[in-house]
């Protein structure tokens, strides 16, 4: 392992020496119009920082090495480099005692919108911003997580939230005095980090560092290390659609690295989450407004139309404007009846849910509440553990796999489970509507 080891940093050194070689002296590239294109110069605090994390890390230079970054002449320092005043200024570190910079080892959005400006600029307007400011500030999902799950112990509780809901939604990160985060926060892959500047976001969720494709992000994987399990099964949805067995099949052979706003049909045969939500397709340009394109809320206890324009708020977004841009992207390959159609057969499974399932277990809850028959933890509660797999899980799962057209979901996954919990939680109802008890042998049980 240490002759490996070894080999590689060999190998990255002499990499590194070709790179500065032709920074230096080799005349410049010639670019695709037959003008020559400025050649790459490295300073030498970027040499410094490569040739050291080429023994310390190696990974992440190898990362970098061969990247759109490297190819560009973007360094660690581009990244990396904060004011000596700034909160996430690291000091003290081993190693770093003859730097010339003061670098930090968190790199929010903001340093990204220096070259990227309109990508970050549209998730800002996007659900993706408040992924962890909306979570951290619910005080029942607070007490889900450290008091439920974490069983209320003083030193482990957190464990819930650091394992789970922060490597999602984000966090709010904390540095210590020598500007190094703290465990309880970081390392975060979250895609709504708060930074101790104030800056939201999280780019490298989808183009992970140091290589940051765009190929990568264009894959289902990407959207699909949170977009899963029993309350957002995003990722296997797609794989149940027609569109993801197609991708399955062929995705390999699929072109993934055409430039921004011109990865179209013919590059790929079938679109990925991509494609629909985010991609620059026929006349739409490319967005990282995941939300824009999204005419229901499919993950609200009841469904509604998005029309607010406080992006903080449940129904954030133009709805009727999203649904217009997706009908666009569907017609770059279906006909207008496919698609008025499949979006007809959605809205009534929406609907569907609305009427049939959450008005009647919501309306039950209320009469439950109102007459004293709720258990004050409701985790401890058969019709609220009920109440929230209605909405929380089956019926999520049958909005979005019928949206997404995922025939399993919809169904076995989604309204046959529905069907069967609201009958459990209509018993327990009408029990205790009778009775004016709470029962103690809860006639109920929770399927998959």
């Amino acid at each position: 392992m240490k002759n490996l080891k070894w080999f590689v940093i060999t190998i990255l050194v002499i990499m590194l020496g070709a790179v500065i070689a032709s920074c230096s002296s080799a005349p410049a590239d010639t670019a695709a119009d037959g003008e020559e294109a400025p050649a790459v110069v490295l300073t030498d605090a970027a040499v410094e920082c490569i040739e050291c994390h080429a023994d310390e890390t190696v990974g992440i230079v190898m990362d970098w090495d061969g990247s759109i970054h490297e190819k560009e002449g973007i360094s660690c320092i581009d990244c990396h480099e904060v004011e000596e005043s700034s909160p996430m200024a690291l000091s003290g570190v081993e190693g770093h005692e003859d730097i010339t910079v003061t670098v930090s080892m968190l790199v929010p959005p903001a340093v990204c919108g220096e070259c990227h400006e309109d990508a970050v600029a549209s998730f800002h307007e996007s659900g993706h911003e408040r992924a962890a400011v909306q979570y951290e500030g619910k005080d029942a999902m607070q007490t889900l997580i450290n008091v439920h799950e974490g069983r209320g112990n003083p030193e482990l509780s957190g464990a819930p939230d650091e394992t789970g809901c922060q490597q999602c939604h984000g966090v709010t990160i904390v540095v210590d005095e020598t500007g190094h985060p703290t465990p309880e926060t970081y390392p975060s892959a979250g895609m709504g980090n708060v930074y101790p500047t104030g800056e939201i976001g999280n780019c490298t969720v989808c183009h992970s560092r140091h290589s940051f494709e765009i190929s990568e992000a264009r894959k289902p994987e990407a959207c699909g290390g949170c977009h899963i399990g029993p309350d957002h099964p995003d990722i296997e949805i797609y794989e149940n659609t027609k569109h993801g067995q197609i991708f399955m099949a062929e995705g390999e052979e699929w072109i993934w690295d055409s430039p921004s706003g011109e990865w179209e049909p013919g590059d790929y045969r079938a679109p990925t989450c991509a494609t629909c939500h985010m991609s620059g397709i026929g006349d739409l340009e490319p967005t990282h407004n995941v939300t824009k394109r999204l005419y229901w809320n499919l993950w609200a206890k009841e469904s509604k139309v998005r029309d607010d324009d406080d992006v903080m708020g449940i129904w954030y977004g133009d709805g009727e404007a999203g649904r217009e841009e997706m009908k666009q992207v569907c017609g770059e390959c279906h006909t207008t009846t496919h698609t008025e159609g499949y979006f007809a057969s959605g809205d009534k499974a929406v609907q569907l849910y609305n009427i049939e399932y959450w008005a009647p277990v919501e309306a039950m809850r209320l009469d439950l509440a109102e007459a004293g028959l709720l258990k004050e933890n409701p985790w401890e509660d058969g019709f609220m553990t009920l109440h929230y797999h209605i909405w929380h899980h089956d019926g999520r799962r049958a909005r979005q796999g019928a949206m997404m057209g995922a025939p399993d979901w919809a169904h076995w996954h989604g309204f046959f489970m529905l069907q069967q919990k609201l009958n459990l939680a209509t018993a327990i109802y009408e029990l205790r509507m009778e009775t004016g008890e709470i029962e103690t042998a809860a006639p109920w049980s929770l399927s998959p």
